[in-house]
């Protein structure tokens, strides 16, 4: 298992490695020009900011906090919880 801060010194490729083959995808947003897409991995997210017009990705951010999930709320719906019993 690997640690945010394990991540965070890990050169460019290897991040995307890391996300391609052991990231769980969950949803994306739209900033700009760019789709940022959210993953989680062992005990953090990764965001893969990828440029639409240049068909790269640009940037690759690792966080922990509660916080940082905030600008994917509108994207996550509780409706299924509320249809599926608890037991």
């Amino acid at each position: 298992m690997l640690s945010i801060q394990e991540f965070r010194f890990l050169p460019f490729e290897k991040k995307c490695d890391l996300v391609t083959y052991n990231g769980h995808y969950l949803t994306y947003r739209k900033m700009g020009d760019c789709k940022v897409f959210l993953y989680h991995s062992d005990n953090f997210f990764i965001e893969v900011y990828y440029s639409t017009k240049y068909q790269k990705v640009l940037m690759i951010n690792a966080f922990e906090e509660q916080r940082g999930l905030e600008p994917y709320l509108d994207k996550i719906s509780l409706a299924d919880l509320y249809s599926k019993p608890l037991m």
